[in-house]
């Protein structure tokens, strides 16, 4: 995803000090440190430097990227993505069928496979998981499951999963972060405190959450491929401000960070001991638009907002030209991305006219950034410029990113700059949960709604034949572009930097760190 973050997508906030198997849950960063110091010490330990701080552990309750790359480590699924992103193989099952019919699939499960707490996986452990993530409440991706009808386990080996209509992206949703294959007795006995004291079946496990500090992860023995990993611990890191977070990987407080500053990012290439990586993504930053507040409801306006804005000069500006303009809500390089699919021009004159006409002359927007992001600084400051020349006022307010997802989830916003990374490799989940409008995520909190473009999506799912699907998701990338559900900034490569002499510390275009293959040169 996604930055993901939540309101009722993680509404449970535990502050209160929590243990988790003798690990201590805890606000501040003093907890367990000289014992900490002591393990990474001795310990193949990998320090990441992030922006963010984790929110939730429980994979049906986020959509947030803190989240989603922890959860992508510590977690396992029936299916996973490639190591380059761009198909799928087994994980916990290592094999599978689907009938001609394409509506019944059988999957088998590995032998011996087991839980980080020691307990085997069983195929009621599948139908449980699966059928939480389609049936409860609050559940965030639920709508891209309600396909499944039915699931039956003739076996502990076997799981048979029944739709109620052929599915194109189904197979690629198994692999999605929500799919994660959980324990049906701990998920029960833990209720609502499982999001903080989580069993999943990934390469590594929770050790301790020191919430605004770190999240520590410490090898799952019982992984069903734990003879491929090679690091001992993962530490999480939450450092906030760019600039500090290059400074503790510079002076070897940490052996990687993540979401390099675009200015810093040449500078980083030519110092001697780090590496410099540009991985290729599927993000794309945007600006949300409130279309459930006047004069923003107009599509007049929101044109305006689109034609208003120089993109081009971002990306030169803001990113030093690391990346490109984008003219989809399909990133680029993605299934079916259409290259063709035009975008309004930067026409200032233009925008002015469309305001008047709108009846939107001389009128002021807030524009929501998270703290602390430079770059988000930057285009908010290059936004506020263009603006201003079409006559819009723009108040630029900051807030912690937790905070701003809420705001947005609870439609306390005007304008907000945010941004999406697949976590599938078909364009479905995109599609859902920034278009579809009608339930969980209201088209990413823009309250869009089309009922073409939600019929639309039904259809995507179900055709199975590729030409065919293209042309809908073509058909969907130019609605959404002449309806303006955002303002489409730019496409973007992920940018992490690690010292060098970590190994392999790779980001697939989904975003999943692939940090069974990392490793440490000693």
């Amino acid at each position: 995803m996604k930055n993901d973050q939540f309101g009722t997508l993680t509404r449970r906030r535990f502050l209160t000090l929590t243990t988790i198997g003798g690990a201590t849950l805890a606000a501040g960063p003093a907890v367990l440190w000289s014992t900490e110091a002591q393990a990474k010490s001795a310990a193949q330990t990998l320090s990441i430097g992030r922006e963010q701080d984790n929110t939730t552990f429980d994979p049906i309750l986020t959509i947030q990227n803190a989240d989603i790359w922890v959860l992508d480590n510590m977690n396992a699924n029936l299916v996973r993505v490639t190591y380059n992103g761009k198909g799928l193989e087994p994980d916990l099952a290592e094999s599978w069928k689907v009938s001609d019919s394409g509506q019944h699939y059988t999957f088998k499960l590995r032998d011996g496979i087991k839980f980080s707490d020691g307990t085997p996986i069983k195929s009621s452990d599948v139908k449980f998981s699966l059928e939480r993530l389609r049936d409860q409440k609050d559940s965030v991706m639920a709508n891209m499951y309600q396909i499944i009808s039915d699931i039956t386990t003739p076996s502990d080996q076997e799981v048979q999963v029944t739709l109620s209509k052929p599915s194109a992206p189904f197979l690629s949703t198994m692999a999605m972060f929500a799919a994660s294959i959980l324990p049906e007795s701990t998920v029960k006995a833990r209720g609502d405190k499982f999001g903080t004291n989580p069993v999943g079946a990934g390469a590594f496990k929770l050790k301790a959450w020191h919430r605004q500090d770190k999240v520590i992860l410490e090898r799952n023995e019982h992984y069903w491929a734990n003879h491929k990993v090679k690091l001992d611990r993962v530490e999480w890191v939450y450092i906030p401000n760019d600039n500090t977070r290059i400074l503790n990987l510079e002076s070897k407080q940490v052996e990687a960070a993540i979401f390099i500053p675009f200015n810093r990012i040449d500078a980083l290439k030519r110092r001697s001991g780090i590496a410099m990586d540009l991985d290729p993504s599927s993000r794309e930053d945007f600006m949300i638009i409130n279309h459930a507040k006047k004069p923003l409801n107009d599509v007049r306006v929101r044109r305006a907002l689109f034609m208003g804005v120089n993109r081009e000069a971002i990306v030169k500006v803001a990113l030093f030209g690391h990346g490109k303009v984008s003219n989809s809500f399909i990133p680029a390089g993605a299934l079916y991305y259409n290259p063709d699919n035009k975008a309004y021009p930067y026409d200032p004159d233009k925008a002015k006219a469309l305001l008047k006409e709108a009846g939107a002359e001389n009128i002021t927007l807030d524009l929501l950034i998270p703290a602390g992001n430079s770059v988000d600084d930057q285009v908010a400051v290059l936004l506020q410029s263009f603006y201003q020349k079409i006559g819009i006022k723009i108040n630029i307010t900051k807030q912690e990113e937790g905070q701003q997802w809420n705001s947005l989830q609870a439609g306390k916003y005007d304008l907000s700059l945010d941004y999406w990374t697949n976590d599938i490799i078909d364009p479905d989940e995109k599609a859902t949960f920034c278009l579809y409008g009608y339930d969980d995520n209201r088209s990413y909190f823009t309250n869009y709604k089309n009922p073409e473009v939600k019929k639309l999506i039904v259809e995507g799912r179900r055709t199975l034949d590729k030409a065919k699907r293209k042309q809908i998701y073509d058909k969907l990338q130019r609605i959404a572009m002449r309806d303006v559900v955002y303002v489409n900034l730019y496409y973007s490569p992920f940018r992490n930097a690690s010292l060098s002499d970590v190994q392999k510390f790779y980001q697939n275009p989904t975003g999943r760190f692939m940090l069974e293959e990392t490793s440490i040169k000693t």
